[in-house]
């Protein structure tokens, strides 16, 4: 039905006041605080979203973005995408996931960075990249690539052809490409399908882009080109992710990107979207071992305020709340011995401790909290600001420092090690839950079989008869059933390094799979188990650009077993992902583990070393004896018996 004159005029009027109203709040706003955000958000990238009108019953707008407010009841139902982490944070500097991109699909290991919002790998025409971790894209090698062309919504190339991004980091490292739109694959364990998307393929890279492993970056803040705004803003997924990094010296973790179920003791803290771009936390006060620090709370909220970002390795703090945090904890551990830092470039802050409290420094080193607007505290244990000397066993030092003269509070990936956080921003609101990373994985993952490894032809390793024994469904994965005669442990692992490049290093490996299981590849200790084991490859192929091993540790006594103890140690350094092998061959994923009982033998299999042995001495025996006889024959042939009378030839006398 055709609108009325009057109706025109009548909606053309409502639209006017709305107009003038915002224009009017506004003005009040700007007179009221000229540093208002309001008058900011010219220095802001502009995102360009469509204008739906609202139906005249739908619920009033308490969000400040009412197209998330609509999710809200179905975000739960959503799929989600639960992903992998791999690497660790202080070692490589990062961690990064695994995207598949293209079809068929091509992989890429990403750095995971909340601080950025775009996402982006090496293209194949590209001459000014790096050497990384994957081959490049090869937009030629998918059938479902298309370049995103020239519109009013980007920034075009010189031609006006298609789009273009350009990013530059605080370390000024560089990276700009074309923008490309391609299925994106989540891997196996994802409940989300394969989605269309927008990402960057790189022309050019500098600084530590170029020199990195990883092959590139998966943006999560927030921003058009964000991964998470584009899942969202197709339906597929709620308004919010997850991030759970691994603890000291064990690396690895999860991502879950869209909802799930949180912890009921998780902690949620206020996070303002409009404050900053990025991902801040109104943080107030700081605490050591109890005591508050003397600081103004208004030292945490210059420029951008408190940020966290998943893609800094460190905490850098304002000056005067570095130096409070400085003093606060050399006066709790005044009683250490300050010694230099692992690199000379640097001036860390070191402390050496004694060597029998290694394995536990919250004995020594005292606990931090954070204390945010909402009276709400996370709580630091040492491995969320501490991190460790690489030189000096039994020493650590401070993982946080001084951010330059940027007013900005940064809170790095140290801070939320162990920690699953959760960034709900259908909500406005960041949670945190203390948890080993680590074991996060196998429960969001206890459903899943790992894939069987390629058969290998010949195989003699396998023992007939025996059935291997899992890992309990719902129980850690290190926890053996029962009190089992262990005579086998096999693990299966996948690398991301190609059959071919591994290969010619495929003992080098060997030793390094020993080394981090603390044991020697020939005969190996356990420390303090008392134990002799043996470590073989079984199996060794090739899968796509990964390579698959089986490997096995044996009882070095045939006649003896593996205790559950010592199992359970050996089974803990790999369910924890605590093996760290050198950048030339990337990272692992265990794809599973088995423990066979210790074969029932019978009386021949059990004795047929001592019989063998028996026999073995009397065929020696029997030898010697005939080999006696034999030369007694043969003296006599040569020698025979001559009568006392009987005549000789004469013999030469020797001379004396």
């Amino acid at each position: 039905m055709a609108a009325t004159p009057s109706h025109l005029i009548s909606t053309s009027i409502s639209i006017i006041l709305l107009i003038l109203s915002s224009l009017m709040e506004f003005l009040v706003l700007a007179s009221a605080n000229p540093t208002s955000p309001a008058l900011l958000l010219h220095s802001l990238p502009a995102m360009v979203l469509p204008l739906y009108l609202s139906t005249p019953n739908s619920s009033s707008r308490t969000s400040s973005n009412p197209r998330r407010l609509l999710q809200r009841s179905e975000s739960l139902n959503r799929p989600n995408a639960r992903m992998r982490l791999y690497d660790d944070l202080l070692r490589n500097g990062y961690y990064t996931t695994r995207l598949w991109i293209g079809t068929p699909p091509q992989r890429f290991a990403l750095i995971v960075d909340t601080g950025s919002t775009v996402t982006y790998v090496p293209c194949a025409s590209c001459e000014m990249c790096g050497r990384h971790q994957d081959p490049k894209f090869d937009p030629e090698e998918s059938s479902t690539y298309k370049a995103v062309k020239c519109n009013i919504d980007c920034t075009c190339d010189s031609d006006k052809v298609n789009c273009i991004y350009e990013r530059q980091y605080a370390e000024m490292s560089t990276s700009s490409g074309v923008l490309g739109e391609d299925l994106v694959s989540f891997g196996n364990q994802s409940e989300l399908a394969p989605q269309r998307a927008v990402f960057g393929c790189e022309n050019l890279e500098t600084g530590d882009l170029y020199s990195q492993h990883a092959d590139g970056i998966m943006g999560l803040g927030r921003g058009d080109l964000s991964v998470v705004d584009q899942l969202v803003d197709k339906g597929v997924i709620s308004d919010s992710f997850s991030l759970c990094y691994g603890g000291m010296d064990i690396g690895g973790g999860s991502m879950v990107l869209g909802g799930f179920t949180t912890p009921s003791d998780m902690v949620f803290i206020h996070s303002n979207p409009v404050r900053s771009p990025y991902y801040n936390l109104d943080l107030k006060e700081i605490h050591i071992a109890g005591k508050r620090l003397s600081l103004n709370p208004s030292v945490f909220d210059g420029k951008h305020g408190t940020v966290l970002d998943s893609g800094t390795t460190y905490a850098y703090l304002p000056e005067a709340a570095f130096l409070a945090f400085k003093d606060g904890i050399m006066k709790e551990l005044s009683s250490l011995k300050q010694i230099r830092g692992p690199d000379p470039n640097y001036n860390d802050i070191c402390f050496s401790t004694d060597e029998s409290e290694v394995s536990h420094p919250s004995d020594t080193f005292p606990t931090v909290d954070m204390v945010f607007g909402s009276g709400k505290k996370l709580t630091l244990s040492p491995e969320n600001y501490l991190f460790r000397h690489s030189k000096v066993r039994g020493a650590y030092c401070l993982g946080f420092f001084q951010n330059g003269k940027d007013p900005t509070t940064l809170l790095g990936g140290i801070v939320v090690r162990n920690t699953l956080v959760t960034y709900d921003r259908e909500n406005s609101k960041i949670g945190f839950w203390k948890t080993n990373c680590s074991e996060l994985w196998e429960r969001l993952h206890q459903s899943v079989s790992p894939p069987a490894m390629p058969p290998a032809s010949g195989d003699k390793n396998s023992t007939p008869g025996v059935t291997p024994t899992l890992a309990p469904t719902g129980a850690p994965p290190y926890v053996l059933p029962g009190e089992l005669q262990i005579g086998k442990i096999t693990f299966d692992m996948s690398l991301n390094i190609s059959y071919s490049d591994l290969k010619p290093h495929i003992t080098e490996l060997a030793e390094f799979i020993a080394q981090e299981l603390e044991v020697n590849t020939s005969q190996l200790r356990v420390p303090n188990l008392n134990g002799l084991f043996q470590v073989y490859m079984l199996k060794f192929a090739a899968n796509g650009n990964d390579s698959l091993i089986s490997w096995a540790v044996f009882p070095a006594d045939s006649t003896e077993s593996i205790s559950n103890t010592t199992a359970a140690v050996i089974v803990a350094r790999l369910a924890e992902h605590r093996l760290q092998f050198p950048v030339m061959f990337g990272s692992y994923e265990l794809l599973g583990w088995r423990v066979e009982p210790k074969e029932k033998r019978s009386w021949w299999q059990r004795s047929y070393v001592v019989v063998l042995s028996i026999l073995g001495i009397l065929v020696i025996a029997l030898s010697v004896v005939g080999l006696l006889f034999l030369l007694r024959h043969r003296q006599r042939t040569v020698n025979p018996y001559k009568p006392v009378n009987a005549a000789v030839p004469e013999q030469e006398l020797q001379p004396l």
